[in-house]
Formats: C-alpha cells, sequence, structure tokens
C-alpha cells in the first residue's frame, strides 16, 4: 500500500514537473506568427540606413575620410586665430559650428552656398565590393539610355555589375560609417521614433500565405501615428497606424509594387516610388525611381530586415544633405562644397536630356520594420500629418 501510494505521489509529481515545462515551453516561445488579415500584411519602418561595406582597416578610403568642414575652417586661420575661435581647441565641435559654416569671402553659409568656396575633392570610395543591385542591366557601367557612365562594385555575394554610387559618394565620410555610429541615419531615426515624423507603412495585399503567395501587391503610406513603443523603445508589434489621406479621402501616398513572396522573402519587381521621409530636422517626399524592396519576412512578431534598392532623386537628396544651412555638417565629417561638387560626378541614373548629367543616384538602403497593422481612416477624422 505504501509502495502504491508511493508510485501514485511520483505519478502526480512527474505530470506537475511535465505541467511546469509546458508551461515553460508556452512562455518562451515566440511571440505569434505573422498575421495576415482579408490577404493583408502590414509593417511599420523602425530602421532606415545607407548599406556600407566596410572592412577592417577602411581599405575602401585609400585616401583616408572625408575631410570635415570644421578640419577646413580651422586649417585655414594661423595658430592665433585659430586659439582665439576656439577657445584654444577646448570649445566643442559642435558649439563653434555657427562660426565655422559661414565661411564664404563674404560669411557666406557654405550649405546654402556650397559654390562660394573651393575645397578639396572629397574623399570617396575606391573599394571593388558594395551592397546593392544592379540597376542599369550593365556588367562594365558604360551609358545607356537611363544610364551616365560609372564604376561598377561586386556585391557582397557575388553578384556582378552592383550599382550604389551613393554609398561611394558617402561612404568615406564620418557620418555615415558603422564604426563611428553613422549618426547622420542614427539621428534620422531616432527623431522618427521620438516624434512619429515622416513614419513609411508597408502595406501588403494579395497575400495567400505569409511564407509562399505568387501575386502580390506592396504600397508605401505615410502614418499620422506616432511608434507604439515597448520599455526599451522598439516598436510594439501589431500595433495600428493610420494613413495619411487628402481632404478628398484618398492617401497622400500610395505608390505600389508588384512582387511575390518565396520561402518567407518578399520580393518587387521595379517601379517609381514617392515616399515620406524626415530626418535631421528636413522633411522631403523621397522619390526613388526604379525601386524594389526585399523583405525577409519574421515567422514570428520580431522585425525583419530588408533591404530598398534603386535611384534617389538626386536634387531631393542634396536638399536633404544641405537644407537648414547643414548645421550638423561639421560633425558629420564632411564639407558641403566637397560633397555638393561630387554630386554630379557620382550621379548615374536618368539623364537630363538637355544636359546629360544625371538626375539620380544609384542607392541600397538597409531597412528594419516591425509587424504593423495598416489602417485607412475615415476621411472625415483624418488627423493632420506633418
Amino acid at each position: 500500500m505504501a509502495i502504491m501510494n508511493s508510485t501514485k505521489r511520483s505519478a502526480r509529481g512527474i505530470a506537475y514537473a511535465i505541467g511546469l515545462a509546458l508551461v515553460g515551453c508556452t512562455l518562451s516561445a515566440p511571440a505569434s506568427a505573422v498575421e495576415v488579415k482579408n490577404g493583408t500584411m502590414g509593417f511599420v519602418i523602425e530602421d532606415w540606413f545607407l548599406s556600407t561595406f566596410q572592412s577592417k582597416f577602411a581599405d575602401e578610403c585609400p585616401e583616408g575620410i572625408a575631410i570635415s568642414n570644421d578640419e577646413l575652417w580651422w586649417r585655414g586661420m594661423s595658430k592665433q586665430e585659430r586659439a582665439a575661435k576656439t577657445n584654444n581647441g577646448l570649445t566643442d565641435v559642435t558649439t563653434r559650428a555657427a562660426v565655422a559654416i559661414p565661411r564664404g569671402p563674404n560669411g557666406e553659409n557654405v550649405c546654402f552656398s556650397p559654390t562660394v568656396v573651393k575645397d578639396p575633392p572629397m574623399r570617396t570610395v575606391k573599394g571593388k565590393y558594395s551592397y546593392g543591385a544592379n540597376l542599369d542591366g550593365t556588367t562594365d557601367g558604360h551609358a545607356t539610355a537611363k544610364s551616365c557612365a560609372h564604376e561598377k562594385f561586386t556585391g557582397v555575394d557575388g553578384t556582378v555589375g552592383v550599382d550604389n554610387q551613393l554609398y561611394r559618394w558617402l561612404g568615406c565620410a564620418h557620418g555615415w560609417r558603422k564604426a563611428v555610429a553613422r549618426h547622420v541615419d542614427e539621428n534620422s531615426v531616432e527623431g522618427r521614433r521620438t516624434t512619429g515624423l515622416g513614419m513609411i507603412l508597408i502595406e501588403v495585399t494579395g497575400v495567400t500565405d505569409p511564407r509562399n503567395s505568387d501575386n502580390v501587391t506592396v504600397r508605401f503610406y505615410r502614418s499620422i501615428d506616432s511608434f507604439s513603443l515597448d520599455a526599451k523603445g522598439h516598436p510594439i508589434p501589431y500595433s495600428s497606424y493610420r494613413i495619411q489621406l487628402h481632404p478628398d479621402g484618398k492617401p497622400r501616398f500610395g505608390d505600389a509594387l508588384k512582387g511575390s513572396i518565396k520561402e518567407g522573402v518578399l520580393t518587387t519587381e521595379r517601379g517609381d516610388v514617392t515616399l515620406p521621409y524626415y530626418g535631421n530636422y528636413t522633411f522631403i517626399d523621397a522619390t526613388i525611381r526604379d525601386m524594389a524592396i526585399r523583405l525577409e519576412i519574421s515567422d514570428t512578431a520580431a522585425p525583419t530586415k530588408g533591404l530598398i534598392t534603386g535611384y534617389y532623386d538626386l536634387e531631393r537628396y542634396l536638399y536633404y544633405l544641405l537644407g537648414q544651412g547643414r548645421a550638423a555638417a561639421t560633425t558629420h565629417g564632411d564639407s558641403c562644397p566637397a560633397l555638393y561638387d561630387a554630386a554630379s560626378r557620382m550621379a548615374d541614373g536618368y539623364p537630363d536630356p538637355k544636359t546629360g548629367l544625371c538626375t539620380g543616384i544609384s542607392s541600397a538602403f538597409d531597412i528594419t520594420a516591425s509587424p504593423a497593422f495598416v489602417v485607412r481612416p475615415k476621411a472625415s477624422t483624418q488627423v493632420a500629418g506633418n
């Protein structure tokens, strides 16, 4: 009898232990599988960074890292003047930007007026490798009907003929390099996260299976709602975000690309897309021609990584870089005149029929997107977006 009771107690103990183990497994399991409602999936873009390939010793920048506006400013003065204007070098670099940037011959702001001085040429990427895609269809970068002649990269994965002239242009400037926190894009990410300005929503329709769907449509919108963040400052999965509408009820944005999902990877065909963008206190409508997106869809609620490639409108990107008088130029490790001068030489997409100069620059961006519900509000309840 004692043995039987002991056996029963042991069995109950084992069952209890198994129950605890199952509860533990339940608690530690992934939050949820990707959610599809009425054939639709949604995402909100959290991170957006220029795709840069960097070697351990910056071999891709054999001339060195780009010279900053601040360095050009103080090197142009005598030692006595330099000491007086920087408190013998003790004045913070950011603080002295106010006097470092208006260094034109008549005190002009050289970011508002980048042609009033001639700076040394910008140091740019000379390496062979890059992330990105072949946008013009050539392997040697010869001029075509939609491209200017330029040097090609080899993809990090071995792809031949990769185009990423934006990286070639900016990849040797401190503000875009990962080793120094790439603070140009970091500041933009933080600005969107804390203000909710310029947030990009992705809506995928026609989804029959989140892992495999042959014919989907991907649309891009602007959110009028701020990020719903968790205690660590990251977007809460499956929060709802309303898209921005015109007064007539039509979306302000909404360009679409055709695509498919294969083994959990979303890829699209190429097309022209205009996206909302906010960063470093500047708003632009970012137009990217021949844009495509590749998104690795997570089978949990975790953020998903992706790559956006295409020809970024050069005029709008320059406005973003030089707008606001670029008070940040002093710390971003570049010179506005040198940067502006290099822009037209780096542009490689869509030549202007009158000047022959290219108006777009091949680009690649690393993104992180969190699963979300994209909501179309009623026009009468629309909240004005910035």
